[in-house]
């Protein structure tokens, strides 16, 4: 069974203006906020003035070979070279994989 939760009301001149939500609830809900996801203009540039794919903006913005980004993930250059073709289908945990060695969030090669 639920526990009722009190909110606290903050008013200014009778009208009501904040709601205080208990810690625990707001946490919560956060999941239901939106993800925002950045990315710097130069890997936006790259990806769309140049036509390159995300995997590989990234991969020069972090001014990285794909031998030695190959090697951070433990795969060999040709291996790679595959993932950063534009339309290239590739899998969420690839995705992941990619991000771990680029030290980006992964929600960043998928926007």
């Amino acid at each position: 069974m639920k526990e009722h939760t009190e909110y606290q009301i903050i008013e200014k001149d009778g009208v009501p203006m904040f709601v205080l939500v208990p810690y625990k609830e707001f946490i919560r809900q956060k999941p239901f906020q939106e993800k925002k996801v950045y990315l710097p203009q130069e890997v936006v540039e790259k990806h769309v003035l140049e036509d390159k794919s995300l995997v590989r903006a990234w991969r020069e913005h972090k001014d990285l070979s794909q031998e030695k980004l190959a090697k951070r993930m433990g795969i060999s250059q040709a291996a790679y070279s595959q993932m950063e073709k534009p339309g290239a289908k590739l899998r969420k945990a690839t995705y992941q994989k990619i991000a771990e060695a680029l030290e980006i969030d992964a929600e960043q090669l998928k926007v």
